[in-house]
């Protein structure tokens, strides 16, 4: 009698066990005995570069206080229709399962090609939920009136194919090789449960095109990212993540925006302009009235003729948090999707905000941006998502278990 075609489903979530002593068990050894593991080839593997991997399992999620990879891969998913709170907790268990291996280097449950992911290049994994999500395990009034409902700024000319979702997936690399695998694979566990809502895909500078801990330039040429606040900092903790409820303890808030740039516009503008827009030297990143990168500019200097030296429009006057709670992680990467068909450039910045609460910290400050920023002359927002992040899980365990239980 045949045997059933083998299901990674029933290899996670039991009906597993005839592997033990099959044929594929037996396939399974020979391979590993097969030679392909010489101690030449796994030499090769233990000193490459790309061998770093990330840890998945600990109190936050990975890929938000790690420093930013080269690619990145945005995914939000739509749950299909009837999906429920254990459709949903399936989904995610098998998500985080294969994520965690991923990131080790390693290959899911039932997969077979291990050259693939071997190399992970720092490769992080990060979920998201959207408002979606929570209807679907009946807890709607969990989901923050922020995420459900972010405001429509002035500047806004938001397009669908790039807003909203369920459930976002977050998946960077210092390498796109196994970054497209972790996508591939993590998109074909969700296939039978949720459908493709958009997939954007954006980078930073080639990982020791300049020395690590040096801010990334985005494609205006300004330095992006001056204020976010340092790694490992009681500062990080407390305006990265969520101290309640005890679901989301640990846990963040990500505004996703996908802003288009006017390149052609900014390429012909004058530098004096540039840095004036900006407030901030585009050489260094240092302020126009003096000082270094991480200096905020003088906004009470003047010149010789007695004028401010800054604009109030400009960007970093707008943008910079005036109290605490405006604080936020900004986790910026560019996007170029080629020119279009009128040979413009159809490109722009991947912005993910991540905060301790969006309503306090994001809306504050972009409702300011939205009405006096001098950058709006060259810039757009697109798209616009919201997503609770919640936080880290142990081994045995998956993300977002707190909640979806």
């Amino acid at each position: 009698m045949s045997q059933p075609p083998l299901s990674r489903r029933r290899l996670l979530l039991g009906g597993g066990a005839t592997l033990a002593g099959g044929g594929l068990a037996g396939a399974a050894a020979g391979l590993a005995l097969s030679g392909n593991d010489s101690p030449a080839v796994s030499q090769v593997v233990e000193e490459a570069k790309g061998s770093e991997n990330v840890a998945f399992y600990g109190v936050h999620q990975p890929g938000i206080e790690d420093a930013a990879q080269a690619h990145v891969r945005f995914l939000a998913l739509d749950l299909k229709p009837g999906s429920d709170v254990e459709h949903v907790r399936r989904l995610l268990r098998l998500l985080t399962d294969d994520a965690a291996r991923m990131m080790r280097g390693e290959v899911p449950l039932a997969a077979n090609d291990p050259e693939l992911p071997a190399l992970p290049s720092r490769l992080t994994v990060t979920f998201g939920f959207g408002p979606g999500l929570f209807d679907a395990i009946g807890r709607p009034d969990d989901c923050p009136d922020v995420i459900r409902n972010l405001p429509t700024f002035a500047t806004d000319q938001l397009e669908d194919r790039w807003s909203g979702g369920d459930l976002l997936i977050q998946v960077c690399s210092d390498d796109a090789v196994p970054l497209s695998y972790a996508l591939r694979r993590l998109t074909r566990d969700a296939r039978s449960l949720a459908t493709v809502r958009w997939c954007q895909s954006g980078f930073n500078p080639a990982r020791g095109s300049e020395p690590a801990g040096t801010t990334h330039r985005n494609l205006f040429g300004q330095r992006d990212g001056t204020a976010n606040p340092p790694g490992a900092t009681t500062e990080f903790t407390d305006t990265v993540f969520s101290t309640g409820p005890d679901w989301l303890k640990g846990g963040s808030m990500l505004v996703f925006r996908r802003i288009r740039m006017d390149l052609d516009d900014w390429d012909d503008l004058g530098r004096p302009a540039k840095e004036m827009a900006m407030a901030r030297k585009m050489s260094d990143g240092s302020p126009v009235t003096g000082g270094s990168e991480q200096d905020d500019p003088d906004t009470a200097a003047v010149d010789q003729n007695g004028f401010p030296i800054v604009a109030q429009e400009a960007h970093v006057v707008q943008a910079t948090a005036r109290v605490p709670e405006e604080r936020m992680l900004r986790r910026a990467f560019s996007y170029d999707d080629g020119p279009s068909a009128d040979g413009k450039p159809d490109c722009g910045l991947l912005f993910a905000a991540y905060q301790a609460d969006a309503a306090k910290a994001f809306v504050a400050v972009q409702t300011r941006l939205a009405e006096a920023d001098a950058m709006n002359e060259w810039i757009t927002h697109i798209g616009s998502a919201t997503f609770v992040v919640p936080p880290g899980c142990a081994e045995g365990e998956f993300i977002g278990q707190a909640l979806v239980g």
